[in-house]
């Protein structure tokens, strides 16, 4: 008996669908064009509901490293999909831009100040990698940082 009392609470209990979904490979095609560059697919198990308006792209972050998607109607929805970095797109091969023992400038920002001081690449990368630097103190701790472009790299903090 409790078995059958379950499951009309089960049903009503589940999540109805309200109208047609949005088309995320549209919304891939969108942030491609806006940025002028491939981003990354957006999941797929994603269930937004279909926009009426025009959908609105601007940049989020100071990299311009990803694009901010919003559905601007009333109780619309709002995406941040980052832009595939050049390692992550299937074959091809990104080039570094910074190689092992290269001068370069470690940035730090967060929100509303950067700094950034001269250090060293311990590791080759490409835009957009993650390598180890350090500081041009003999006795600094090697860091972790971004490639955001030639003899520049950098890190967000929270």
């Amino acid at each position: 008996m409790i078995r059958y009392a379950i499951l009309p609470l089960a049903l009503l209990a589940a999540p109805a669908q309200a109208g047609p979904l949005a088309d995320l490979a549209m919304i891939d095609h969108a942030v491609a064009a806006f940025a002028g560059a491939p981003a990354t697919p957006v999941d797929r198990r994603l269930r937004l509901a279909a926009c009426a308006q025009p959908l609105a792209l601007a940049w989020h972050g100071p990299q311009r490293d990803r694009v901010r998607v919003e559905c601007p109607q009333p109780g619309g929805w709002r995406l941040f999909v980052p832009l595939a970095a050049a390692q992550d797109l299937p074959g091809e091969a990104a080039a570094p831009v910074v190689a092992r023992g290269d001068a370069i400038s470690i940035t730090v920002s967060g929100s509303g100040f950067a700094v950034s001081q001269p250090g060293e690449a311990l590791e080759s990368g490409a835009a957009g990698a993650w390598i180890r630097v350090r500081t041009l103190n003999p006795k600094a701790q090697p860091l972790r940082a971004r490639v955001i472009r030639p003899g520049v790299v950098g890190m967000d903090l929270p």
